[in-house]
């Protein structure tokens, strides 16, 4: 028997069956907490869900696959993935079930379910996705030998965390890190907005702004703050990091981009507080050539983050 044929054979198609409801109640933060895991929706996020559970040495503080639910119809339109779910099953240590789109669309909050759609345990890196504080360990344990990372403070949009960590993992950065107050980056929204990238990129929550400052500061780390108001411009300091990087002198330096950096992207209505732009050795702007009052967080810490990556790999790369 192939394995689309046992999967028709033991066809889910009862949109009431407790396995669904369990599936749809992690729409809910606290279930997610209680349980200790979280859905990824899509074929983005379920590939590469599949590909990190086949990894023979799968890089820590990474997710780990429980369960793959998919339609038949979106099987079809999935070879690579069918080809990949086949592996994971015959292995058995991953439950795998095909379900009918009524079935899908009930375990799922998106307006248009997408036919497949993973359920993984959280990595050890993610405190519980729960309001406690991160401890000094934590901190350390999440900077480790890291050159860039990105720190979300108070963000609150769910399509923000994960478009943040969209860009942290397309620049190269080894963590993402939440404060309390921040959304659930594991919240369906966040996750279907990362397109995958939490299966690359080590997700930390809880953490608390003075304890990841401290052990930065103990890792060799700069801690940048990414602040409109501020009179320090990304783009001056990208420019200085190109000079250096050709044996130009950049003179005064306000800040060695190349540095292994921490950046902290603030609340989308209120930004960082005074105390949390005091907190960073330098504040800097994305500077704003048009007529547009300020930038999307998410677009800030895009320009922030792949302005260190570059500068680091002018030097480290080389």
């Amino acid at each position: 028997m192939t394995f689309v044929e046992r999967l028709e054979d033991r066809l889910l198609s009862n949109p009431r069956a407790d396995r669904v409801k369990d599936v749809a109640a992690l729409t809910r933060r606290s279930m997610r907490s209680k349980r200790g895991l979280f859905r990824a929706e899509g074929p983005q996020n379920v590939r590469e869900a599949v590909r990190l559970a086949l990894a023979d040495s799968p890089a820590p503080g990474l997710p780990r696959l429980d369960a793959v639910y998919v339609t038949l119809q979106e099987l079809d339109r999935h070879p690579g993935i069918a080809s990949d779910l086949t592996a994971v099953a015959d292995r058995g240590d991953v439950f795998v079930r095909a379900v009918t789109p009524e079935v899908l669309a009930a375990m799922t909050d998106a307006a248009t379910p997408q036919g497949m759609l993973a359920v993984c345990r959280f990595p050890s890196s993610a405190l519980d996705a729960s309001e406690a504080s991160g401890s000094s360990d934590d901190a350390a344990r999440a900077l480790g030998a890291a050159r860039l990372v990105g720190m979300l403070v108070r963000v609150q949009d769910p399509g923000n965390a994960g478009t943040v960590i969209r860009t942290a993992d397309a620049a190269g950065a080894d963590a993402v890190l939440c404060t309390p107050g921040t959304v659930d980056p594991f919240n369906p929204k966040s996750v279907r907005s990362s397109a995958g990238s939490l299966f690359h990129v080590p997700v930390f929550t809880g953490m608390e702004l003075a304890e990841v400052v401290a052990a930065a500061r103990e890792h060799g780390m700069g801690v940048l703050a990414a602040d409109g108001y501020a009179s320090m411009t990304v783009s001056e300091l990208a420019d200085a990091a190109v000079l250096r990087a050709a044996g130009i002198s950049s003179g005064d330096v306000a800040y060695p981009l190349e540095q292994p950096t921490a950046w902290l992207f603030g609340n989308e209505a209120q930004g960082l507080s005074e105390a949390e732009v005091a907190a960073a050795d330098l504040s800097v702007a994305v500077p704003l050539y048009g007529a547009a009052e300020s930038l999307n967080v998410a677009t800030a810490a895009t320009v922030c983050l792949y302005a260190s990556a570059q500068a680091q790999r002018r030097i480290f790369d080389r």
